[in-house]
Order: structure tokens, then C-alpha cells, then sequence
């Protein structure tokens, strides 16, 4: 993205702020809230319209009124964001089937997406109020790499889940990260989730971006005094892993 700008109303959310994702990279959003992290992942996946600068994608323009593009990007949310009329498996074949894909080609992407998250047979058949926290956020990563897309954007995944079943997912996320070689757009508040995924980590306060850089960068040299403080500050809630 170049020099984009988002608004809402008299509110500038984001910008002017220019910024490049690495192809096969994981970059972490991370900010205080109001930052405009999700707005910001919400420009890239085209759900949202810049009033000013473009953003792009492999040289071309993204648009809010070309979904056909979008679907090279997949889109995870917090709580998963599945529609709770539809069982775990329609959930993840939905798009798939409104683009009319032969039957057996969705019946075998959904079994190996089933293997690569580990969610069983049973969990597929349920719906999303009938299975935990957990499970909703890997049936809700399986849908969105159910088009095989270039690029995974997610918005904040884990943050509602217990630290238990949050720690097992980190681990599993990165494994699949690593396997399928996604490009990845990560928006958290946990320096220590930042650090365990993350390449590279944008910090955003106010809608600017402050400084980009690795994590080891940000904590050497930072652009400024509140980067150190935001870095100490999520450092300590994070835990002692990342508080060195």
C-alpha cells in the first residue's frame, strides 16, 4: 500500500501510511487499540476503500467491488465469524460451492484441510454453537485456505481463547504457516504472539505507522520514546520469554 488514507467521517483511522508485505513472510500488526490495526487489514483484504492512496496486490489495485481478487486472500476473525445456521463443513465449503466446484474437488480439499487443522470428522458435522472456542477458530482458518489463497490475513484469532487452547493453536498456526508458505498479516495485541510468528512487526499508533522492523530492531533502536514504552508495556503483560 502507498500513502493510504482511511476516514470515518471527520476521523482519519489510518494514514497516510505506505507499507509492504514480503511474499511467504509473517508481518504483525501490533499497537494500542485505536491504532487502526484492523482497519488496516480490512484495506488489504478490499473490505474497505482508502480515501486516499491505493493499495495492491502483486502490481494491481484492490477493490472493494472485485471479490474476484479477494479470493486470493483468506480472512480470519476473532470467534471465528462463522455463520451459525450452517454446520462446521458448510461453513468451510461455502464459497467453494457458490463457485460451483465439482463435488469430489470440495469433498477432498475438505479432508486435507481437516488433517492440516486437526479437526475431526464429528466437529465438521456440527454447528458452531456446538463446539468450543478452539475448534470454531481452526474451522474458521480451514475455510478461509479453502481457495488456496496467496495470502492469509488474520485479526486477532486467539484472542478469546483460554491460554491453554491458545498456546496449542500458536503452535499448530505456525506449523501450517511453515508447511503451506502463506504470506501472513497478523493484527495482535501480544508481544509475545508477535515474536513467536513474526518476521517483521509494524507498530501503528493513531493510524501512523512508527517504525517497522524486526522485533530485536524495534527493542535496539526505537523511532521513538513510545516505542520503547509500548514494547516494556506489552513485554510485561506478555510474560518473561519477551521481556529481554
Amino acid at each position: 500500500m502507498h500513502e493510504v488514507v482511511k476516514r470515518f467521517g471527520a476521523t482519519a483511522a489510518v494514514g497516510p501510511v505506505t507499507l509492504s508485505v514480503p511474499e511467504k513472510r509473517t508481518l504483525a500488526l501490533v499497537g494500542p487499540s485505536g491504532s487502526g490495526k484492523s482497519t488496516l487489514l480490512r484495506l488489504m483484504m478490499g473490505l474497505l476503500e482508502p480515501e486516499a492512496g491505493e493499495v495492491r496486490f502483486r502490481g494491481a489495485p484492490i477493490r472493494a467491488d472485485d471479490p474476484a481478487r479477494r479470493r486470493r486472500m483468506g480472512y480470519v476473525v476473532q470467534g471465528g465469524g462463522l455463520f451459525p445456521h450452517l454446520r462446521a463443513a458448510e461453513n468451510v465449503t461455502l464459497v467453494a460451492r457458490y463457485l460451483r466446484w465439482p463435488r469430489t474437488e470440495v469433498a477432498g480439499r475438505l479432508l486435507a484441510l481437516a488433517g492440516l487443522c486437526q479437526i475431526d470428522e464429528r466437529t465438521l458435522s456440527r454447528y458452531p454453537g456446538e463446539i468450543s472456542g478452539g475448534e470454531r477458530q481452526r474451522v474458521s482458518l480451514m475455510r478461509a485456505l479453502m481457495l488456496d489463497p496467496e495470502v492469509l490475513l488474520l485479526d486477532e484469532p486467539l484472542g478469546a481463547l483460554d491460554p491453554v487452547t491458545r498456546s496449542e493453536l500458536q503452535r499448530d498456526l505456525r506449523r501450517i504457516f511453515d508447511e503451506l508458505e502463506k504470506t501472513v498479516v497478523l493484527v495482535t495485541h501480544d508481544l509475545a504472539e508477535a515474536a513467536f510468528f513474526a518476521h517483521r512487526v509494524a507498530l501503528l499508533r493513531e493510524g501512523a505507522l512508527l517504525q517497522l522492523g524486526t522485533l530485536e530492531e524495534l527493542r535496539r533502536d526505537p523511532a521513538s520514546p513510545f516505542v520503547s514504552r509500548f514494547l516494556e508495556t506489552l513485554a510485561a503483560r506478555s510474560g518473561p520469554e519477551v521481556a529481554g
